[in-house]
């Protein structure tokens, strides 16, 4: 019973919605579109991420996630969510991380897509769609994004929504098994969101 109480505090978190997409937080009945899509795009994503857990795909492991992202949300340090195209598929998703207050007033953003969903620019409506719940009601000023220097999808869609490039960060994040350099782009409550 005490996972199910848990799960009521990712209910606060708002439905987020955008031209063509809704952004909401996951849920158990998510399951298994979640993981028939990732399992479909294992290559796809496979360059641009972390290298999987063996059991991620598992119905324990997801529940473990949800468990996590329900910690998270309630210490207001993370805010994930899932992405939908306008006919309520499960397109991907997308994560607030890092979210740091005090002076910082910042937060990190994430995304993946399912392969047979990219190229439809869903991700990058559902950035645009986001920005907004992060000034006006997470109250941040600044949102954060890394990206690897050869993801070209990933730098069109972070400058198509506004965002600026500010570094280079060398050995940045462990993607693919390997510490690998990347882009640093952030988007701010005073730019205009694209």
């Amino acid at each position: 019973m005490a996972f199910f109480r848990t799960l009521a505090a990712a209910e606060l978190v708002p439905t987020v919605t955008g031209e063509g997409v809704t952004l909401r937080t996951p849920q158990m009945a998510d399951y298994q579109a979640w993981a028939d899509l990732r399992a479909a795009s294992r290559s796809f994503l496979r360059p641009w991420e972390p290298i999987w857990p063996a059991d991620d795909l598992t119905r324990l492991a997801y529940r473990r996630r949800l468990k996590r992202y329900v910690r998270e949300i309630e210490q207001d340090q993370a805010y994930p969510f899932f992405v939908f195209d306008a006919e309520g598929r499960l397109v991907g998703g997308v994560t607030l991380s890092q979210v740091r207050r005090g002076v910082a007033q910042t937060c990190s953003v994430g995304y993946w897509m399912g392969e047979r969903h990219a190229g439809r620019g869903l991700m990058t409506k559902a950035v645009r769609a986001l920005a907004p719940f992060v000034f006006t009601q997470l109250k941040l000023r600044r949102i954060e994004a890394a990206c690897l220097p050869f993801n070209a999808a990933s730098i069109r869609l972070l400058e198509k929504t506004g965002f600026q490039k500010e570094g280079y960060a060398r050995e940045y994040l462990c993607i693919d098994g390997v510490w690998q350099d990347h882009l640093l782009y952030a988007l701010l409550r005073s730019d205009a969101v694209g």
